[in-house]
């Protein structure tokens, strides 16, 4: 089989009535016990289906002071939500802590649970394209410890952050043609999910064609998928996508991934033909222990 790498999301989620979320030491620990190549944490502020969910870089501070190899990653924080250096500041204490281990998945979040995080926070969501561009545009600057204008006004102060360290490989989040040319212009990977391996291999050729028209490396591709395995009940985690998602059922079908190590290790591979160098995977129900179990035979089957 081809080889890939495997991650997972840590359950900082209740997205189920009594649903299993923050466990986070024990989850983290367990991810880098089976073998998997990183953790991973989802970002925001309320959800629309009401459960808890925890603060995306305290759980991923969490994660690297309880373990020693794998990468932890932002699966992906909503950039327009926060100010810049803020964001820069919090990228760069974890590359510290974790010992250059971060990777900074970002995206330009949306309104699938509403407009309350972005009231919360007072910034109109219809500003969220021009504000993820001009943080994006400084980023790398900041997170290196390098004098940097600040992108918002022309009037904003010269800043410069430290420490400085090693800049993390930057993935844009988002299956649009706005979430590519991101990637095209200021990242280092791509960020899709809930694609199928044969479309996936579409964007991706076209991905590479693009970046080699404009003389840079290939963007790395991370894939997000969604997943219940081996025991968990894939018609509840089903259900649990159309509530969260508002997407009609067949689609939920369709992008969950179900069975056991075979299976996975299968549709790991096949995503790996289509050009995904690592898969992040989301488990929506269930016990999340023994899914990391079969996660970690998947990964062993691919070796």
């Amino acid at each position: 089989m081809a080889t890939i790498e495997i991650g997972v999301h840590l359950p900082t989620f209740g997205k189920q009535p009594g649903a299993p979320y923050g466990y986070i030491r024990e989850a983290a620990r367990r991810a880098e016990d089976v073998g998997l190549d990183a953790v991973w944490s989802g970002d925001q502020l309320v959800t629309g289906f009401q459960g808890p969910v925890l603060h995306s870089g305290m759980v991923l501070a969490t994660a690297a002071a309880v373990t020693e190899r794998v990468r932890i990653g932002f699966g992906v924080l909503i950039l327009p939500l926060r100010p810049v250096a803020w964001v820069a500041k919090q990228a760069a204490s974890l590359q510290y802590l974790s010992g250059d281990r971060l990777v900074l998945g970002v995206g330009s979040g949306g309104t699938p649970h509403g407009l309350a995080p972005w009231q919360a926070v007072g910034v109109p969501p219809e500003e969220r394209g021009r504000r993820t561009d001009a943080a994006l545009s400084v980023l790398p600057q900041l997170i290196a410890g390098e004098p940097t204008r600040l992108p918002q006004e022309p009037d904003q102060p010269v800043i410069t952050l430290s420490p400085g360290v090693a800049v993390p490989p930057i993935l844009v989040g988002g299956n649009s043609g706005v979430a590519k040319r991101r990637v095209l212009e200021y990242a280092d990977g791509w960020f899709p999910s809930s694609l199928p391996p044969e479309t996936l291999a579409v964007e991706v050729a076209r991905l590479r064609e693009l970046a080699a028209e404009r003389g840079r490396p290939a963007p790395r591709v991370t894939m997000g998928v969604m997943a219940a395995l081996g025991d968990a009940d894939a018609d509840a985690a089903i259900s649990s996508l159309v509530n969260a998602y508002h997407i009609p059922r067949e689609h939920a079908e369709s992008i969950l991934l179900t069975g056991g190590p075979r299976q996975a290790a299968e549709r790991f591979a096949a995503y790996a033909e289509a050009g995904a160098d690592h898969i992040a995977v989301s488990l929506n129900v269930g016990p999340w222990e023994p899914q990391y179990d079969v996660l970690g035979e998947a990964r062993s089957l691919l070796q």
